[in-house]
């Protein structure tokens, strides 16, 4: 008779999970282990006791750094759920004990989230520190809807595809990035990959209503090859591509340490370069809020900073349906 395994929430700390999750986003347990404010003999000793408390292995190890197991991957993406949830009952008890602060709801797709938000936060807290932003990671049709039923005031967005009843403005011009394991068959190919032989590929993708999963469909169309594998986070398919499951499509703000780092091999793609439009989004009759139109000036800014942009001015032309919502 198997023994019987001790209720998890008897044994099981958060700070390991951050650690598995580290390692997978990381590629190295001493980077996690720093990441986490954990001491490398600390975070070996964590590590090993939660292999044992689980059953199987987490990590593999070696000269190149650590990497996820199948069964690794697996469990950091359940940790990273469990994590975000902490997060969020976090971020509401926080809210509801300062309910009488004026804050700014801003809701995020998850690459705006982890790659560009906490640069724009950190520069809209300087110029306004009175007013607290508040931030929910959901996918892009989530974000939408939260816009649309006033959860959040202000929306960032990857989808190309925005409601009329919506205003936009365009922050930030991403490329996306064909991407293998180097054992993978592309990883050595010569010849640029067409989007013929991209449809006909069962690839690693992100879930429905994700703006990567739209930009798939409108690259190839949706009647493609089923999915290897719905994944609900950009790490998790960076590790599922490492560990051989298979080819994927994402934003090179995503793969791009994974890339150079030697993990992950960008596979080339014949025609235009892949590139999508981050937006954002809010209600006409938010308008007129200053701490909208000061994170906008910021988001917006960052667009003007990327290579080859050479727009002007100081402040965006705010849009809805093509036109201007300043006067």
């Amino acid at each position: 008779m198997p023994m019987q395994r001790p209720p998890v929430e008897n044994w099981l700390q958060l700070p390991a999970l951050r650690l598995l999750v580290g390692i997978g986003e990381h590629g190295s347990l001493s980077a996690a282990a720093r990441n986490a404010g954990m001491a490398q003999s600390n975070a070996t000793r964590s590590l090993k006791t939660l292999e044992r408390r689980l059953g199987y292995p987490l990590v593999t190890r070696s000269t190149r750094g650590s990497t996820l197991t199948r069964e690794g991957a697996l469990t950091a993406e359940w940790a990273r759920e469990v994590l975000d949830a902490v997060e969020r009952l976090d971020a509401g008890a926080a809210a509801l004990a300062d309910a009488g602060q004026v804050k700014l709801a801003v809701g995020a797709s998850m690459t705006i989230a982890e790659h560009l938000l906490p640069g724009w936060i950190g520069e809209f807290r300087a110029r306004m520190p009175s007013v607290e932003t508040k931030l929910r990671v959901l996918n892009s049709a989530q974000v939408l809807d939260a816009v649309l039923a006033e959860e959040v005031t202000l929306g960032f967005v990857e989808t190309p595809a925005i409601p009329a009843q919506l205003q936009s403005v365009t922050v930030w011009t991403d490329r996306m990035a064909v991407v293998c394991g180097t054992g993978h068959p592309w990883a050595s190919r010569t010849r640029p990959l067409g989007l013929d032989e991209l449809a006909g590929t069962g690839l690693l993708e992100r879930e429905q209503g994700s703006g990567t999963r739209a930009f798939l469909d409108q690259l190839v169309g949706s009647h493609r090859a089923d999915p290897l594998m719905e994944l609900n986070s950009n790490a998790a398919i960076c590790q599922g591509v490492v560990t051989g499951l298979g080819p994927a499509v994402l934003s090179v703000l995503a793969v791009e340490g994974a890339v150079r780092s030697g993990r992950l091999v960008e596979v080339p793609v014949a025609g235009q370069p892949l590139e999508r439009q981050f937006k954002a989004v809010w209600s006409p009759a938010n308008s007129s809020s200053e701490a909208l139109r000061e994170f906008l000036d910021i988001a917006v800014g960052g667009r003007k900073g990327q290579a080859g942009d050479g727009s002007g001015g100081s402040r965006a032309r705010l849009r809805k349906g093509g036109k201007s919502a300043r006067g």
